[in-house]
């Protein structure tokens, strides 16, 4: 069993390596999920996936973060969803990313402009960020899947 290492926390996030050496291959139902009327059940389930070799394309520049605060929530990102996040991937305008600002993290959209860059919350409740030469920034990574946390917190 392989032990998930936390390297970082934030007030937003906290963050964890990726660790690609295991394998766990899980069922793949082929014929896809009717979110409609049920399909007839399958006798068995052949397919394996791994969500490693899935969701993983840079394994020694990717990492997880589980994510803490509700400023991206109209997204559908919500407290206690796990994000991978790819540090090689250049980012682009529009992209959902792992900023570090002033000492903290924080995830957000973000838009470049051609003179300024801003950070933009899927929340009415916060405001943009326009990231000025006097901040201390820079893009940590790029937010390549948000998986869910459907556990409902008691």
């Amino acid at each position: 069993m392989h032990k998930i290492n936390k390297i970082a926390s934030s007030s937003t996030i906290d963050f964890f390596t990726a660790n690609t050496a295991s394998v766990l291959p899980l069922p793949l139902i082929e014929g896809g999920i009717s979110a409609g009327f049920p399909s007839p059940a399958q006798d068995y389930i052949d397919l394996k996936i791994d969500l490693n070799k899935e969701l993983i394309t840079n394994p020694s520049s990717t990492f997880f973060g589980r994510v803490k605060g509700s400023s991206m929530k109209d997204a559908g990102i919500l407290e206690g969803d796990i994000l991978v996040i790819d540090k090689s991937i250049e980012p682009r305008d529009g992209d959902t990313a792992v900023c570090f600002i002033d000492g903290e993290f924080t995830l957000k959209y973000i838009k470049i402009e051609k003179d300024a860059v801003y950070l933009v919350p899927a929340n009415s409740e916060f405001q943009p960020l326009k990231v000025t030469e006097e901040n201390n920034f820079c893009i940590w990574g790029v937010v390549t899947y948000s998986i869910k946390n459907h556990k409902k917190k008691s």
